[in-house]
């Protein structure tokens, strides 16, 4: 099923179904629920009975196949980190427990060979054939190139169905060869409904946790986990300390905690402290006005912005950090630098 603020994407996603275009880019912000749009969107394609608005019927041969990861004429192509054991299979899982290896966070070249692989073969229901990449960022640099020269004479009766949440990361040429749907980012009052009935969370933290996600709902209900709530409030009970906070121990909790998550927690936490600055308003963390206050006052933006931007380059990277703790105790006492006494002139 459909999460309530898609409705406006899928009526968009069902207008193109006359023109079909061989490859559609799907732009998101994370945790706005792209993924099952898109997977509906792509088993919606390979119904045989859909119903009148075009989404699959969940009976029919293609569909049971489908939510079985069983149909001939599908593909879904994401890291092995993302990536569902098909049920049943258990070769798959023999050889899952086989590995020892961290499994990879990108999309590699051996993947982008067999879905070019099965492009080239004819459709085994006389329909079309749907591949779904995602996210499409996570391409390292081979597989998107091979991907690129597919998409420039796509096979005839193929569609690629992208998703991306950074869209920057991906190369132009691969942007040029998608037409582009931007989804829509789901209105703050009913996502807060949909966290208080879904998820069961009073208002206060539905709002809270959805402000934090910058508005998308199964991010907040995710950041309302308890596990996740925790070493994330201590974080940002660290960081609201300014100059005061001990990098090294910040270092030690969280070193083998989610560094994509702990980068993002500061580039929000940094964001707001200069948002403060130059208008008066937070975004992500207005519990912490007073403390996100403090912190702006004893620092300046030409700092602000200048750590921002290193997060931002160890964003590009945060899935191959070299060492995660030595990078975090050099995030942190830049961050506690911020707030040492500027310079005289």
């Amino acid at each position: 099923m459909l999460y309530p603020w898609q409705s406006r994407d899928w009526s968009q996603l069902t207008d193109l179904r006359a023109q079909m275009p061989h490859a559609l880019l799907l732009q998101a912000v994370p945790g706005i629920g792209e993924i099952a749009l898109a997977r509906r969107f792509a088993q919606g394609l390979l119904c045989e009975t859909a119903r009148d608005d075009l989404q699959p019927c969940g009976g029919c041969s293609a569909c049971q196949w489908f939510e079985s990861g069983n149909h001939p004429d599908f593909r879904l192509v994401c890291p092995e980190a993302l990536a569902e054991p098909v049920p049943g299979d258990a070769k798959a899982e023999s050889e899952s427990e086989k590995k020892s290896k961290t499994p990879s966070k990108e999309i590699k070249i051996e993947q982008v060979r067999e879905l070019i692989d099965f492009a080239s073969l004819g459709s085994h229901r006389q329909g079309r054939r749907v591949v779904l990449l995602y996210p499409a960022e996570s391409l390292n640099i081979h597989a998107a190139n091979a991907l690129l020269k597919t998409l420039e004479e796509p096979p005839e009766g193929v569609v690629f169905i992208l998703v991306t949440t950074q869209p920057d990361r991906l190369l132009p040429t691969i942007l040029s060869r998608c037409r582009r749907l931007v989804l829509t980012r789901p209105d703050a009052g009913a996502a807060a409904k949909w966290l208080m009935a879904d998820g069961g969370l009073d208002k206060a933290t539905a709002m809270a946790s959805l402000a934090e996600a910058g508005g998308a709902p199964l991010a907040a209900r995710a950041l309302a986990e308890p596990e996740e709530r925790g070493w994330r409030d201590w974080l940002i009970g660290q960081l609201a300390g300014g100059g005061t906070l001990d990098a090294f121990v910040c270092a030690e909790q969280l070193h083998k905690g989610s560094l994509p998550g702990i980068l993002d927690t500061l580039q929000r936490w940094c964001f707001d402290v200069l948002a403060d600055r130059m208008t008066g308003a937070v975004r992500f963390y207005p519990g912490y006005a007073d403390a996100l206050r403090r912190c702006g006052n004893a620092t300046d933006d030409v700092r602000l912005l200048g750590f921002l931007r290193e997060l931002a380059q160890q964003r590009q990277v945060q899935n191959h950090p070299l060492n995660t703790r030595v990078l975090l105790e050099a995030l942190f006492l830049q961050y506690k630098q911020l707030f040492t006494a500027a310079p005289a002139a």
